[in-house]
């Protein structure tokens, strides 16, 4: 079936690349929303570009975007999909830990995706599919010794495999290093050096490529902040001496004002009709980078490489024009939905949870159950012993009841109905923007005191110095024997407004506090970006009423692609309004 499925692909790519490409305005970013370090990989004879980005210890992790035009992407699978992949990220404390910076290579029918696990041991981790839009073809990792972060697949003329790895800031200095890999037992070879980079920090996120007799390596340097870029050296040999680049750095957003900054950690392909693209991450910050809760993100920018001469990148923009295929979303197998369709989950008997919906680690799955026995269409929640925070006792592999998905929208509306009559004191379920452990804003029903309440609290601070909001109210009376609804919506590009109403008269909703976004921009989640989503919990009591969670919704209202200026969310269109 999939390679029949791919036949027809293949039939249908070959009559779109026949149509010539011409420039087409765009608008960045491509992947919204927490979506770092990117890496894709173009397959000529089906006319589609797979891209994956880092995921740390979200799960499931490594998602494999699919697009036929750059414009449109669908989530073909998830890479790392089932524990066994990685037993360890159960008991990865840190909340920037797990999996960093992988890089995706398509050669010889089958796909590569190569990536650093950062756990209680740092291991180098290859996977393998000849289907990307299966989760179950995706293989249990080959286990190999990394050197550093950020490694990258490499097939050198003979077909010897290098791996191209970062040790950043090693007691033995900066460098990039290379060595062989072998493909089936994971044993590595010798180490060489290969490059420091041009004197910037921390260089990392290599990528190695062959053209017109040269070797080029093009890495990331000045850190994943406002001094981000992306530089390249090239060598007539594998192993060097290299030669910069004369007008380093290929591509930088630094000491300028533009809205989009931090822009580096790229990687570039060549599209079937010959033309090449950037891939890089990149945050709506502006210098200030201090509003940002959607993290890095990751955008597009047309290159030229001409026979002999060094790649050419444009500085990346919310708007760009480059020479796109039309719009096509011929893409009908895989895994998940379109990155920009809204959210119209009604867990359905049958159904399985979708698969952009992420876990904060690995779930207990017992603790989430779809249309369970006299509750269709919901998904029950059993309540974690510890809330999203935890205590210092807590163990990740303790779990979270927690399941949410991406903030992919400058301008959202998230809501939920939550059925829920907690018994002891404690119990809580509710609504989360989730950064980290130790930075997120919730709103909760909540019995204190046997009193049922909406609970309203905020966990860290991030960039924001203001005073922190909270309070806790009274549920109506005439609410408590009905389903409630909990709402998040993004009123603006700084604020959050966190609200309830009776689901049956949704007309009645209350507003219960509102939050600044810069609690969840940097600070203990500078890789990562805001999730939404649901929980529940029994606050370290003895409780255990379980939530039944319905008509779970997510619906994008704009896109923020400049200071002020928002295109909407349903639309490539960059007709735009005022914020």
């Amino acid at each position: 079936m999939w390679l029949s499925t791919l036949l027809a692909a293949t039939l249908l790519s070959i009559t779109a690349s026949s149509s010539p490409t011409s420039n087409h305005t765009y608008t960045n970013p491509i992947l919204p929303g927490w979506h770092s370090d990117p890496t894709c990989a173009h397959v000529p004879e089906h006319n589609t570009t797979f891209c994956a980005t880092s995921t740390f210890i979200a799960y499931p992790g490594l998602p494999i975007y699919a697009s036929k035009d750059l414009q449109n992407w669908k989530l073909a699978s998830n890479a790392f999909n089932r524990p066994s992949q990685i037993p360890d990220l159960r008991n990865t404390t840190d909340q920037q830990g797990g999996i960093y910076a992988p890089t995706l290579r398509y050669h010889n029918g089958t796909f590569y995706l190569i990536v650093t696990y950062l756990g209680t041991d740092i291991q180098g981790l290859l996977f393998t599919t000849t289907n990307p839009y299966n989760n179950s073809a995706w293989t249990d990792p080959l286990v190999f010794t990394v050197t550093g972060i950020d490694p990258d697949i490499f097939w050198d003329d003979d077909g010897t495999v290098y791996v191209t790895s970062a040790n950043s800031g090693s007691s033995s200095g900066n460098h990039i290093q290379q060595y062989s890999l072998d493909l089936t037992t994971g044993a590595t070879g010798p180490i060489h050096n290969l490059w420091n980079g041009t004197g910037g920090s921390s260089p990392e996120g290599p990528h190695i490529f062959r053209k017109d007799g040269y070797y080029y390596l093009m890495i990331a340097e000045g850190g994943t902040e406002l001094g981000h870029s992306e530089t390249i050296a090239r060598s007539r040999f594998r192993t060097g001496p290299w030669e910069a680049y004369p007008r380093n750095p290929l591509l930088t957003n630094r000491n300028t004002t533009q809205y989009f900054q931090t822009v580096g950690h790229a990687d570039l392909f060549q599209d079937s009709v010959g033309d090449w693209w950037a891939v890089a991450l990149s945050t709506r910050s502006g210098p200030a980078w201090k509003n940002y809760p959607m993290g890095r993100e990751t955008v597009l920018a047309p290159a030229r490489w001409e026979e002999g001469e060094w790649p050419l990148v444009q500085p990346v923009r919310g708007v760009m024009s480059g020479p796109l295929m039309s719009e096509d979303r011929g893409i009908a197998v895989g895994e998940g939905g379109w990155i920009d369709q809204p959210d119209r989950v009604d867990f359905d008997p049958g159904s399985a949870i979708p698969a952009h919906f992420v876990y904060w680690r690995y779930p207990r799955t017992e603790n989430f159950v779809v249309s369970p026995e006299g509750y269709p269409n919901t998904l029950r929640l059993t309540p974690s012993f510890n809330n999203l925070t935890g205590t210092p006792a807590f163990k990740p592999d303790d779990g979270l009841t927690l399941v949410m998905r991406r903030q992919t929208d400058t301008l959202f509306t998230y809501s939920v109905d939550i059925s829920f009559d907690p018994q002891v004191n404690g119990e809580e379920a509710g609504v989360t923007v989730f950064l980290t452990q130790e930075q997120h804003i919730d709103l909760g029903i909540v019995l204190l005191q046997n009193n049922l309440s909406f609970r309203f609290r905020v966990e860290g601070r991030g960039n924001y110095d203001g005073p922190l909001p909270g309070q806790t109210i009274s549920v109506p009376k005439e609410w408590q024997a009905d389903t409630i609804r909990l709402e998040i919506q993004a009123v603006n590009d700084t604020a959050y407004a966190f609200a309830a109403a009776p689901s049956r008269n949704p007309g009645h909703k209350k507003v219960i506090g509102w939050a600044d976004t810069r609690i969840v921009s940097g600070g203990s989640g500078r890789f990562t970006g805001a999730l939404v989503g649901v929980y529940a919990t029994k606050n370290g009591g003895a409780g255990s009423t379980p939530a039944y969670i319905s008509r779970w919704r997510y619906q994008g209202q704009g896109q923020e692609i400049d200071y002020g200026r928002i295109v909407p969310s349903w639309t490539k269109s960059v007709a735009s309004f005022e914020a």
